[in-house]
């Protein structure tokens, strides 16, 4: 593996230290990659042509003139097995798991169908410039390892795990008792052996999985926390607050809890590395909550918009502190592509301008996406971001990919202008290509 430059405008951000949101780009910028002591793939330098080039004169230069370097996507919270679910009608959440989504992941216990799902999930995600992504599986062990094989055969950055789910579900998504096993039991004997079998393997990681807590009983719940507590370098995910109906039966069903959020904290599954889609229906008890922990949000804004669920309060996160990320969430959100989400994430910023007094800048969408996701992953400084030592996840944009996006930006005339005809105008065609980190 040999150290390789790339010519064409970059885009990237500041180190956390120096403050979110805080985009850097060059118009003629050179990106130089090679390996580290560890055989990664990552970036060398990043910075102007001008300065960079007599320090490399050695090294081959790919010159992509009229295009841009940005660092890879990161989706927060994304469904694999839900790929084909998306754009199903539904009245709202619970609806539609019934009638769309639990069908489709009753596939998934056949090892053929999880695998060629996988092939296609893994591809649309590269497609749409998505490098690193933390995903749902279903409660089939199938799944995952399929899911894991084909990552690790693309080389993506990905985090997954088993779905626990227990009760709540039609019978034949409940996760399997074993011979002398409650279900329970057998999930969380199921997980920690894929732990064991995938975690740090490669690029790939694993996150405990309550697919959320009405779906698992107490033991579940409580094992789950105790194997956080056993493997507290692994990720948790799961959802929270997404709809009022839903809030309504977790409270029912955990009243000892002081919301359904503190409901996860009781069962020990709030920490560093844990990751909540959706966080809507907060107060700032479950805010303070969430930046006390260590917990993030998935900030899930077109699956929102789609199933009428709520608007994540930005304004709200910003106040009290806690980290958050941008998230397609897949199949209830409509678009794997980055710029779909990113304009969804502006119309809930928009909507909420008058309560909240806030329109978010592109800069920040940006960065929700990438270095801001990242660091909610507690992978600041892995991904995300073009920093030197970062791993060389890029995306190569074409901001002239459709005439209507050429016109517009020819016509900006500063960075914001840029960046914000491409979120609006932007799609997988702008595209061109994806670019994963190699390893020897």
């Amino acid at each position: 593996m040999t150290t390789t430059a790339y010519r064409a405008s970059l885009l990237w951000f500041a180190p956390n230290s120096e403050g979110p949101a805080r985009a850097r780009f060059e118009e003629d910028g050179l990106l130089v990659v090679g390996p580290d002591a560890q055989g990664r793939q990552v970036v060398q330098a990043v910075g102007a042509w001008r300065e960079l080039a007599d320090r490399y004169t050695g090294v081959a230069v790919q010159h992509w003139p009229g295009r841009i370097i940005a660092p890879g996507f990161v989706d927060l919270h994304i469904h694999y097995p839900q790929t084909d679910v998306i754009g199903s009608p539904a009245d709202g959440l619970l609806p539609w798991l019934e009638n769309h989504t639990f069908p489709e992941e009753n596939r998934f216990a056949a090892l053929e169908y999880s695998a060629q799902a996988a092939t296609f999930f893994i591809a649309e995600l590269l497609r749409n410039g998505v490098t690193t992504a933390l995903t749902f599986a279903t409660s089939h062990p199938e799944s995952v390892n399929a899911l894991f094989t084909e990552a690790q055969a693309q080389r993506m950055r990905l985090i997954t795990g088993l779905c626990l789910m227990d009760r709540h579900a039609p019978p034949e998504l409940l996760n399997r008792a074993g011979p002398a096993t409650t279900a329970a039991e057998q999930s969380l004997r199921e997980t920690e052996s894929l732990i064991q079998r995938w975690h740090g393997v490669d690029r790939l990681g694993y996150a405990i999985t309550p697919r959320f807590a009405p779906s698992c009983t107490e033991a579940q719940l409580r094992g789950a926390g105790e194997l956080s507590a056993r493997y507290p370098d692994v990720w948790i995910q799961s959802h929270v607050a997404e709809n009022k109906d839903e809030i309504a039966w977790a409270r029912s069903l955990f009243p000892q809890s002081r919301s359904y959020l503190a409901t996860y904290a009781d069962f020990g599954l709030m920490r560093d590395r844990a990751i909540y889609a959706h966080c809507i229906h907060f107060d700032d008890d479950d805010r303070a909550l969430m930046r006390d922990t260590g917990a993030a949000a998935a900030v899930s804004p077109t699956s929102n918009l789609f199933l009428g669920s709520g608007f994540f309060d930005y304004a709200g996160a910003d106040r009290v502190g806690f980290q958050y990320g941008l998230a397609s969430d897949v199949g209830g959100g409509t678009s794997f592509s980055p710029f779909h989400t990113m304009l969804g994430a502006y119309y809930v910023g928009r909507e909420g301008q008058t309560k909240q007094g806030l329109s978010l800048s592109p800069q920040h969408l940006w960065w929700q996406h990438t270095a801001g996701a990242a660091r909610a992953l507690g992978l600041d400084g892995v991904v995300g971001n073009l920093l030197p030592g970062c791993e060389a996840d890029f995306v190569v944009l074409n901001p002239q990919a459709t005439p209507l996006l050429a016109r517009k930006t020819a016509r900006a005339g500063s960075l914001d202008e840029l960046l914000f005809a491409m979120i609006v105008l932007g799609d997988d065609r702008m595209v061109e290509r994806t670019v994963v980190s190699q390893a020897i």
